[in-house]
């Protein structure tokens, strides 16, 4: 047996090729003429595109800024994903009849849909790292029908498009009225709450505290002279009782009477006086102070000095409740100074809440005009949008990517199955052909080699098959010529055919 570790030259494979040569010929020949066949007979496919540029908005963005957050990726693949849905597929297959007819009655929606996904395709092209473009192409066996589809699919893309950036400028408009709304009634409440607390707290809030100092400071003024009228309102009273109980035991004459009298007279004509060095006419001090002496200038001594206790018992009682009322003042006041620091920091907090609120507020408000500005550019097709610049033609020749791949397919097959077969045979051939197999599989030295010693028949035989292989090798070539011209170029049988007739 052969020693299969030999190393293969690339003499053993040019000897190899030629010897079994007809393996490969025949095969591609074959093949060819398959590929012609198939070139000429398969449906013509044909591809149409559509150019679609990116156009900035016609509104500089200082004065209106769109609301369409997401970058030019993203919304060229969401709206390829609209496109290439299931319901705008049907919708499409619908309108143009793509898979109409009794051969495709059988044939299920959802496969019709994964083909025509299959023969759309959306390709982005880019300029300075910015996409600044794309295309749409969509293949077809019909040309006019694949113009029309792939002009119906980049209409659809635009539109698609506008109503998507309306949406969501329109959706973004109003979720900042919603948050616009809920703020402002936030901001009501806190209004409302900072209007009750100060309602409530008149008086004691902390721009009053000058004002409360000023007035307690007033109020313990007053405290201090109506405790010194007291105490001299008690000490004439003690004085008057004193002359009554003495003029009870010991009648008076009347000229001492009258002393006594002119004394209490003059007395209080005094302490009207000092009275009136602070306080006005209408004090009620200085009114019961001139009643009374009106009183003593009027009638005789002993009316005059008991309506004089009783004025007086009248006066200590309502110097007390006077004391009385300002000590509650003063208790009042004072609490509103303690409690101020307390109120400030409240109303610190309630102010700092409105604030808040306020500013939060009136940035909804300034978004909230800026949305309705940019929602109006949206509708009036101002902004940022897609516009077809070149749109679909009808495409004159078939699609060269699938006539390429037909051309590559047959040229494989051809070769793959001659040489295939080729290196089948020989790994199956146990012949010794040169001497180097001789000395490897009988580890013998070979001295000499004989050279074929052929019959003039079998000569002749050698040499028409040398002419035949040359031939056929020929023909190989033109078939091989004829299947990449059918490929390569536009050549339609239907078109010669027509040709032929009218000639």
């Amino acid at each position: 047996m052969r020693n299969q570790t030999k190393t293969i030259s690339p003499e053993d494979i040019i000897e190899t090729v030629l010897r079994r040569r007809w393996y490969i010929i025949i095969p591609f020949c074959f093949s060819m003429v398959a590929g012609i066949y198939f070139a000429l007979t398969l449906p013509k496919v044909y591809s149409a595109k559509t150019m679609i540029l990116l156009q900035p908005q016609s509104v500089p963005t200082n004065y209106v800024r769109s609301l369409v957050s997401a970058d030019i990726d993203t919304r060229i693949n969401t709206l390829s994903q609209q496109i290439l849905s299931r319901t705008n597929l049907e919708r499409i297959i619908d309108d143009f009849k793509v898979y109409s007819g009794p051969k495709f009655e059988n044939m299920f929606m959802e496969d019709k849909i994964e083909s025509l996904r299959g023969r759309i395709t959306v390709d982005v092209s880019r300029t300075r790292r910015d996409t600044n473009a794309f295309s749409i192409a969509f293949k077809g066996r019909d040309p006019e029908k694949v113009m029309k589809i792939t002009n119906a699919l980049a209409n659809y893309f635009i539109a698609e498009n506008l109503k998507t950036r309306e949406a969501q400028a329109t959706g973004t408009s109003n979720f900042i009225d919603d948050e616009l709304n809920i703020m402002r009634k936030r901001l009501e409440e806190v209004e409302l709450a900072l209007k009750d607390y100060r309602e409530r707290n008149m008086g004691g809030l902390p721009e009053q505290l000058d004002s409360n100092l000023r007035i307690l400071d007033q109020k313990q003024e007053q405290l201090a002279e109506r405790r010194q009228n007291l105490i001299d309102a008690q000490s004439r009273l003690a004085a008057m009782e004193n002359n009554t109980n003495s003029q009870g035991q010991n009648l008076q004459p009347a000229g001492e009477a009258g002393t006594i009298d002119t004394l209490n007279h003059d007395q209080l004509t005094a302490q009207l006086q000092h009275l009136k060095t602070r306080y006005t006419d209408q004090h009620p001090d200085v009114i019961r102070l001139k009643e009374r002496i009106a009183d003593l200038e009027k009638g005789p001594a002993a009316p005059v000095r008991n309506r004089q206790i009783e004025d007086a018992k009248k006066e200590i009682n309502d110097l007390s409740e006077e004391i009385s009322d300002i000590q509650k003042q003063i208790k009042t006041y004072n609490d509103r100074v303690e409690e101020t620091p307390k109120k400030e920091q409240e109303l610190l907090s309630l102010r700092r809440d409105y604030d808040n609120i306020n500013e939060t507020y009136n940035s909804l408000l300034e978004r909230k005009l800026e949305a309705e500005l940019a929602v109006n550019l949206e509708k009036k097709k101002q902004g940022e949008q897609f516009r077809i610049i070149d749109p679909a033609r009808i495409p004159e020749k078939p699609s060269g990517a699938d006539m390429k791949n037909l051309f590559l397919l047959f040229i494989t097959i051809g070769l793959g199955f001659g040489g295939g077969l080729v290196f089948l045979l020989e790994h199956l051939d146990t012949s010794l052909r040169k001497p180097d197999d001789i000395e490897s599989y009988l580890n013998l030295p070979v001295l000499a080699t004989v050279p074929a010693i052929l019959h003039p028949r079998e000569a002749r035989m050698k040499n028409f098959n040398k002419i035949l292989s040359i031939f056929f090798v020929f023909v190989a070539i033109a078939l091989l010529s004829g299947l990449t011209f059918i490929s390569l170029s536009d050549f339609d049988l239907e078109s010669l055919k027509l040709y032929y007739i009218v000639n």
